[in-house]
């Protein structure tokens, strides 16, 4: 079942978050603090979460109000493999079409294919890439945005 994360899943996806964080995700270091559930659906088998897709605003300025920007996209080991991470993301997409979206936007790091596989599954695009921009575990990895036209059909 997915729904929207509430705050007694705070220090459930804090953990899972902090558990699966590397270089292959995220150029920044692991977060700190506790998890902001705004704007995170969750991914619930059993009572028990299996992941979370978060989105929000790409920047705080009104010219871009109807941009939503993914903000990250987890599924825990146990449960990869069942489609929870197309589903999470296909969620997110209905959800601000609901909103009035007309963009949804993310960006991953070059070499996470497999991410980079499901959000082409999904219908998202490149739209830039800075290559070699982050510096991590020794190789230059390129940042690649990818965006989802919400005002046309998808196939």
């Amino acid at each position: 079942m997915i729904r929207r994360a509430i705050d007694r899943d705070e220090r459930v996806l804090r953990r899972m978050d902090r558990a699966q964080w590397s270089t292959l995700h995220s150029p920044a270091p692991a977060r700190v603090g506790p998890f902001d559930i705004e704007g995170a659906l969750v991914y619930e088998i059993d009572h028990e979460l299996a992941g979370y897709v978060q989105t929000g605003p790409l920047w705080e300025i009104p010219a871009v109000a109807h941009v939503r920007e993914i903000r990250g996209l987890l599924v825990d080991p146990r449960f990869r493999g069942r489609g929870i991470g197309r589903a999470l993301l296909e969620a997110a997409i209905e959800q601000a079409e609901l909103d009035g979206v007309r963009k949804l936007t993310l960006r991953v790091l070059s070499h996470n294919e497999p991410a980079r596989a499901l959000y082409a599954a999904c219908g998202f695009e490149v739209e830039g890439v800075s290559r070699g921009l982050f510096f991590l575990d020794g190789v230059y990895v390129d940042d690649v945005l990818l965006a989802l036209d919400l005002t046309t059909p998808r196939r």
